[in-house]
């Protein structure tokens, strides 16, 4: 397919317009800001001298904004990122979470293509759904909520169906404020998150200081950087969590069914009944409903997938994938028809969970997002890696640095 990509930088004079998620906006003018956006802007004095030089040279941008709002005793705040073609991303310091994204159309209209609250700081408290957040210490499912690792076993939360551990358990990374710093370089403007998690929290072991850098260039990309160190031995998969829409991320812009989306992987992971991998890796030309190696639209053979609720919820192997010391390479590209919008991920992780909001139910607590109201692709290690001798390992040892790097790119044909 022949590309014909309009340049963003025609936007910049909208680069303040809001996410727009609750009501449908005007045709014919960006959608208006959110509540999140009346928020006292703060002074960083975190930020060191040469980001303050780069700042200078830089037309990317980042603001950091009070919110009237408390977790765990700490003051919520949000960063907003703006880069020179009027692309703006917004990030929170309560569980990293990456509450909106907003980009253009064919037309030039910017709107908001990640689900959430618009954003709403008490849901996003909550949040059952997990919209924007960084997922840890272990995204995705460890069976049965246990392991072993060097003799000894390790008991976790079932926190998934009372059988299965999720998403680092009941109080995941998902629900902590992050320390936060801005920080800018030539072309990009972002935000530094780190959190430390003790020795047994959660049921894990080891101290693990982890870190996390949003980037949001001028190439109109938002990079994704992850850090961590510990002092024991610890299964760590560290992922963003966010769900697409790339029509609208609003409830009224219903199912991304026809999406059109192309896997850069020729397997996955089989899993059982309840999620969990089988230890065993399938062809996807062997199963006609996980193939994507040509791209189709997403629901073209979901009709033919028998899990319940029925939709895509699992792990594809990335070709060429999950090697830190590499340059990412492409796990996935989308395109959404009517609005010319696309998007491609690059990662330098091994998997890629393409999960089809299967379990969004439309009611008000996640905002009203219905099943296949978005979509996500969730770059990761394998699932259930800790007891899958198979899989590659997902172990951080003491003097090990766990680095990730994961980038969406935005264009638009």
């Amino acid at each position: 397919m022949k590309k014909s990509l309009l340049r963003f930088g025609l936007l910049s004079c909208l680069a303040i317009c809001g996410s727009g998620c609750e009501s449908k906006p005007d045709s014919s003018s960006p959608p208006p800001p959110p509540p999140i956006l009346t928020a006292d802007t703060i002074p960083d004095s975190t930020s060191d001298s040469s980001s303050k030089e780069a700042d200078m040279n830089s037309s990317a941008r980042v603001v950091r904004e009070r919110l009237n709002d408390e977790a765990d005793g700490k003051q919520l705040e949000q960063f907003v990122l703006t880069n020179k073609n009027g692309l703006r991303a917004v990030v929170l310091n309560l569980g990293g979470i990456l509450a909106s994204v907003e980009t253009p159309d064919r037309n030039g209209k910017l709107d908001n293509i990640v689900c959430g609250f618009s954003p709403n700081n008490e849901r996003f408290l909550k949040n059952p759904p997990y919209f924007g957040a960084l997922c840890g210490r272990y995204s995705n499912r460890i069976g049965k909520g246990h392991f072993t690792l060097d003799g000894t076993e390790y008991t976790l939360a079932k926190n998934n169906n009372n059988a299965n551990h999720l998403h680092g358990g009941v109080k995941g990374f998902d629900k902590y404020i992050w320390d936060s710093e801005t920080v800018q370089g030539e072309g990009w403007a972002g935000v530094k998150l780190t959190h430390v998690s003790p020795d047994g929290d959660e049921g894990y072991p080891g101290t693990l200081t982890s870190v996390v850098t949003y980037k949001l260039t001028d190439k109109n990309e938002l990079r994704i950087e992850y850090s961590a160190t510990t002092d024991k031995a610890t299964p760590l998969n560290l992922t963003n969590h966010a769900y697409w829409n790339l029509k609208g991320a609003r409830a009224e812009s219903g199912m991304v069914l026809d999406h059109i989306i192309h896997l850069n992987c020729d397997s996955y992971i089989a899993v059982d009944d309840e999620s969990i991998p089988t230890g065993k890796l399938t062809a996807v030309k062997d199963d006609g409903p996980m193939d994507f190696t040509k791209a189709k639209p997403i629901g073209q053979d979901l009709g033919k997938l028998t899990n319940d609720p029925q939709g895509y919820d699992h792990c594809w192997v990335i070709k060429d994938g999950g090697d830190s010391t590499k340059a990412p390479v492409l796990a996935a590209e989308v395109r959404e028809p009517s609005t010319g919008r696309v998007m491609r991920v690059l990662t330098t992780e091994p998997g890629v969970q393409f999960y089809t909001g299967n379990y969004l139910p439309g009611t008000p607590d996640v905002n009203g997002f219905a099943k296949h109201g978005g979509f996500c692709l969730e770059t990761q290690k394998f699932p259930d890696s800790p007891n899958q001798p198979s899989f590659p390992s997902c172990i951080l040892k003491p003097g090990e640095t766990y680095r990730q790097v994961t980038v969406h790119e935005f264009a638009v044909e």
